[in-house]
């Protein structure tokens, strides 16, 4: 019985490792990506909106986030904020066994030339390239303009 739970276990571990990989990064000692806590608050602008999520590395391999996308933008940046200054960035790295977070206040993206206003309730479809890993397709719901998660980041 225990035999059988242990193969279980692993068999649902090897499946869940191998649904968040995918691209040239995957495999043995790769990068192995996966998205959380994706959220956009509901934009207070007509034409631009921040977006924040969590990207997570379980690999042994070192990634770089190279380019954010979306239909509902003509363009998606990202920024870092240090010390109060906000600071425009080509990439972002995502350190093997580690994490790279978007959340208010540090890094975000930025959704700029709206082509429509995205409201609470709808998602916004985003595309993230990486260096590695090739484009992963992550669905964004749209939050308050208020909301604060208090857990993933």
């Amino acid at each position: 019985m225990r035999r059988r739970a242990a193969l279980t276990a692993a068999a649902l571990a090897a499946g869940l490792v191998l649904t968040g990989c995918s691209g040239s990064g995957s495999g043995a000692g790769g990068a192995e990506l996966s998205v959380s806590g994706p959220y956009m608050p509901q934009p207070v602008s007509a034409d631009m909106a921040a977006g924040f999520l969590t990207i997570t590395n379980a690999g042994g391999a070192r990634d770089e986030l190279t380019s954010v996308s979306s239909d509902v933008a003509g363009r998606v940046t990202m920024h870092s904020t240090v010390g109060g200054t906000m600071e425009e960035k080509t990439s972002f790295v995502v350190p093997a066994h580690g994490r790279l977070v978007f959340a208010s206040g540090g890094n975000h993206l930025m959704f700029e030339g709206l082509k429509r206003k995205p409201v609470r309730g709808q998602t916004v479809t985003v595309r993230l390239t990486f260096a590695e890993s090739g484009t992963r397709t992550v669905e964004m719901p749209v939050k308050s303009a208020t909301y604060n998660p208090t857990t993933g980041h």
